[in-house]
């Protein structure tokens, strides 16, 4: 019911302040609480965010623009080749992204979703990334 307060919200609050050691924003529900309290609780016992993960969320907090997994070593004016389907596809690196065929793309997936049909990682359908070997 609207108005009426949640029995529960001091609970949420308190393990909230536990968990990050200050207090949540006061608009935040109860139910958001938890999650981001169990969310926490889950990355300290996993070990937390990998390195490059947190890279890329530094980035995106400092507004510095983020670049796709393997296309970071690329150079404004290289060249990448793929032939798909009995063609071939010539796609130079700018200084924004990346043109094909005159069009200017801003990654190199939506060029792979473009040329195949279907999601890609772009970096993966150019050949710049190794693909995991699974030890199963």
């Amino acid at each position: 019911m609207p108005g009426r307060p949640d029995p529960d919200r001091p609970l949420a609050i308190a393990a909230w302040e536990e968990a990050f050691g200050s207090s949540p924003p006061p608009y935040l529900s109860v139910a958001f609480l938890r999650k981001a309290v169990a969310h926490e609780e889950q990355s300290r016992v996993s070990g937390g965010l990998s390195a490059a993960t947190r890279r890329t969320l530094r980035q995106i907090a400092e507004g510095r623009p983020v670049t796709e997994a393997g296309s970071s070593d690329l150079r404004a004016g290289s060249h990448l080749v793929r032939e798909w389907n009995g063609r071939t596809y010539l796609v130079e690196v700018t200084d924004g992204g990346f043109r094909l065929d005159g069009k200017d793309w801003p990654s190199l997936s939506a060029i792979a979703k473009h040329i195949t049909g279907t999601t890609w990682s772009g970096p993966r359908f150019f050949g710049l990334t190794r693909r995991r070997v699974s030890s199963r």
